[in-house]
């Protein structure tokens, strides 16, 4: 346990935590017990009490998963360091602030990363910035994969999910003791951690636990239904040889299941009813019978605030570094298209009318950024703005990375660096994710400022969202509100809110 240190004690036990400045660093703190055996696929328990000071001085486990990669592009800032390989892994991080007469606002974060990786413990995730601006952070690992989210017979769907509720459990009951305001919560999360955090809003078992939320590059479309996931559920027990039954399951262990997770790839999950929301980029997501969006268009979540968004070239991430945008050709956007729209040549041409003299590259990346995320978004937008007593807020981040020779532009993450108010010099290099030059002084302190304000006050500095005006905040270079800025494509993906494949 490191000398300087700030001791801080929860329902549970008390805990140790790392000062850093006026800010104290708490790692690893559970939230659930640790799901092993059969267990993975339980809902999440209580965990243990414990006796002595818990050291949270330093960074835990984290849930079993592969290495990913997306090409040539340095990700690791964003996927951290992988499987640390440790039973007790339902823990949260949590910087806290020097204790203050007031209660503060709390912001809990959800990380992205396919539904199969991902932890607290990714460099970009340092909520020192945050803490300095008056915010206890958190940030919530959750079982991933197989165990977070195959929906198996036998167990609770969307186990992952589960964990995210029973961490803003614990939030509800001990964030106090960190200086925290347990009825001022956002919850924010990122693509993966955005899409749950839709569900969160949408789910009646968060009232009274979130009071915001922010929605980054996430989709409130993006939930498998029962007939995907089932298709998923059989491609896993077969390549395991084992009955698609948790009772079965429960048996396996976590490095046969992180190695088969590769293995389910490529799955074609349209069906009479849906497309495939993550066109093929994981078998894994929410599984539902109803979208987090027509759950919010219903009426759930109407008392929580919402800001959401997406980033104007997400589809970048996904072709550029693997040298899939330069080789694209008319042929790969209307396959694009096919996979995410029931009217695919409407859609081509709208993408090109919109955008006049773009490449193949260019339209396919567009098409798969808005198939993930913008129409989602748009959706959720919509419904909040609709029937939520909460207000509605719109960005759209537009400043491109000049990584990887000036291709990766606004792509899927590039907001992160400047939500978080990152060191941007680990960051910054020709394949790096904030590429080889330095980025605008002003920029990361404006978005970290935006983000921080939603939490304090309900409103990030800027126009309420409608549908009406569809007001949005250009997050970039230049800042300006304006309306409906990708309106005439998302008129076209409104007409396919429920598509079902032709033929």
């Amino acid at each position: 346990m490191t000398a300087a240190t700030r001791t801080v004690t929860t329902a549970q036990g008390a805990v140790a935590g790392a000062r850093h400045g006026d800010t104290a660093v708490f790692r690893a703190i559970p939230y659930a017990a640790p799901p092993v055996g059969p267990g993975r696929f339980a809902a999440p328990r209580p965990h243990a009490p414990w006796d002595v000071v818990r050291d949270a001085t330093s960074a835990g486990p984290t849930a079993p998963q592969a290495e990913r990669n997306l090409g040539s592009i340095d990700m690791s800032p964003y996927f951290g360091p992988g499987w640390v390989r440790g039973d007790d892994y339902l823990t949260l991080d949590v910087w806290a602030p020097a204790p203050r007469r007031e209660a503060l606002p709390v912001m809990v974060f959800v990380h992205g990363g396919g539904f199969v990786a991902g932890s607290t413990r990714a460099r970009l995730y340092d909520g020192g910035g945050f803490a300095r601006d008056g915010v206890v952070l958190v940030s919530v690992n959750y079982r991933l994969g197989v165990a977070g989210f195959l929906d198996l017979p036998g167990a609770p769907r969307n186990r992952g999910l589960l964990d995210v509720l029973a961490a803003l459990g614990w939030v509800r009951e001990n964030i106090a003791a960190f200086g925290g305001d347990p009825d001022r919560v956002t919850l924010f999360g990122q693509s993966a951690g955005a899409t749950l955090t839709g569900a969160v809003i949408a789910a009646p078992e968060s009232r009274g636990l979130v009071r915001r939320a922010i929605v980054q590059s996430g989709s409130g479309l993006g939930a498998f239904t029962p007939e995907q996931a089932a298709r998923v559920t059989d491609a896993a027990a077969a390549a395991l040889g084992v009955a698609a039954h948790a009772d079965a399951f429960g048996g396996v262990s976590d490095a046969r299941l992180v190695e088969v997770t590769a293995r389910l790839g490529g799955i074609d999950l349209r069906t009479t009813s849906a497309y495939d929301p993550l066109l093929g980029l994981s078998p894994f997501s929410l599984v539902a019978d109803q979208q987090p969006a027509d759950a919010v268009a219903a009426g759930s979540g109407a008392d929580v605030d919402l800001l959401i968004g997406i980033n104007a070239e997400e589809g970048n991430l996904y072709l550029v570094p693997s040298g899939a945008h330069a080789t694209s050709t008319m042929s790969d956007v209307r396959t694009a298209a096919e996979l995410s729209h029931p009217e695919p040549d409407r859609l081509v041409d709208a993408y090109r009318a919109s955008q006049p003299g773009s490449t193949p590259g260019q339209l396919r990346s567009a098409v798969m950024g808005d198939a993930l995320f913008g129409a989602g978004s748009w959706a959720m937008a919509g419904a909040h703005a609709t029937r939520s007593s909460g207000a509605t807020y719109s960005y759209l981040f537009d400043w491109r990375s000049d990584a990887l020779d000036g291709g990766l532009g606004a792509a899927h993450t590039v907001e992160l660096p400047f939500v978080f108010a990152a060191d941007p010099a680990p960051l910054i290099g020709p394949d790096s994710l904030l590429g080889p030059e330095k980025p605008p002084a002003d920029l990361a302190s404006r978005t970290h400022a935006a983000w921080a304000r939603f939490a304090h006050t309900g409103d990030p500095g800027w126009a309420p969202y409608d549908t009406r005006r569809r007001a949005t905040q250009v997050i970039g270079r230049d800042w300006s509100i304006r309306e409906d800025p990708r309106g005439a494509v998302r008129r076209v993906w409104e007409r396919a809110m429920a598509p079902a494949p032709q033929g």
